[in-house]
Formats: C-alpha cells, sequence, structure tokens
C-alpha cells in the first residue's frame, strides 16, 4: 500500500500456488462485504471480503480460468481463478465491465488496510457468520447501484 492511504493501494498478492501474481495499483472504488450464497460458494464461508478497483488497476502474471454465471441481478458474473490451485484470482460482473472485484485475501498478511463499508446480499446472510453491527446492510446491491 502507498504511505497510509486506504483509498490508493499498490499491492501484490499471489494464488495458493503461485502459479499466479496479482499487483493492484490505484484508486479503490469501494471495499464491502457480500453474503450472496454465490460468494458463501465460492469461498465455502458467509461472505466474501473485497476491494473493487477498475480494470486498469489490475495486472495479472499467469493463466487463468474464467467461470461465468448468470448473477441475481440478471447480470453475468465472471470469476477468474487459477486454474491449478482454484483459488479465486478477481471477479467482474457485467453490471460494471470497467471494475473488477478482488479477494481481500488474495493479499494475505499485506490487507491490514482493508475497511468494509457495507455487506451486500444480507437477505442470505448466516447468523453464525458474524459481521459488525455497525456496518449498513443492503438486502441485496445498494438502492443506489453502486459498489
Amino acid at each position: 500500500m502507498t504511505g497510509h492511504d486506504p483509498q490508493h493501494i499498490d499491492q501484490t498478492g499471489r494464488c495458493d500456488c503461485g502459479a499466479i501474481t496479482l499487483n493492484a495499483q490505484g484508486r479503490v472504488v469501494s471495499m464491502f462485504l457480500c453474503a450472496c450464497e454465490n460468494c458463501q460458494r465460492s469461498t465455502g464461508t458467509g461472505h466474501s471480503s473485497v476491494v473493487v478497483v477498475h480494470t486498469e488497476a489490475i495486472r495479472t502474471v499467469g493463466a487463468t480460468k474464467a467461470f461465468s454465471r448468470p448473477a441475481a441481478s440478471g447480470a453475468v458474473f465472471t470469476r477468474q481463478f487459477c486454474p491449478e490451485c482454484g483459488t479465486t484470482v478477481f471477479g467482474q460482473s457485467s453490471r460494471a465491465p470497467a471494475l473488477r472485484i478482488l479477494p481481500i485475501g488474495i493479499f494475505v498478511n499485506h490487507n491490514d488496510w482493508f475497511a468494509p463499508n457495507q455487506l451486500i446480499f444480507a437477505r442470505s446472510h448466516q447468523a453464525w457468520d458474524l459481521i459488525e453491527d455497525h456496518l449498513p446492510q443492503h438486502m441485496a446491491y445498494r438502492e443506489d447501484g453502486t459498489p
């Protein structure tokens, strides 16, 4: 990260096996938690923790594999992952083609700057998945449609 500004990052992360490296350098659009059923399935837990950046802010080294599915919004969500170890590297929605959604865990040991500002898809949030009470919760996407 550049200095202590959580709105601008310069981070490098990798997949679990090291075959793919991702560098994110640029302005943070949003940081949030998502409890949609697809995030629960893909993470194996109650929510995903993500940071959103502009497409041009990321560079990857190594070949990813894509999995696309229809989202509850009617958009198509595509998850790019390592074909060797299965680690999600980034996601993208057809609702916001200029943005990339990065799992914060890819920056393990270098992500203490992460400060989520909301929980989306609270309608499918699991009671056992403890979320800070102060976070605004939205039943689906935010009402204004922004990440």
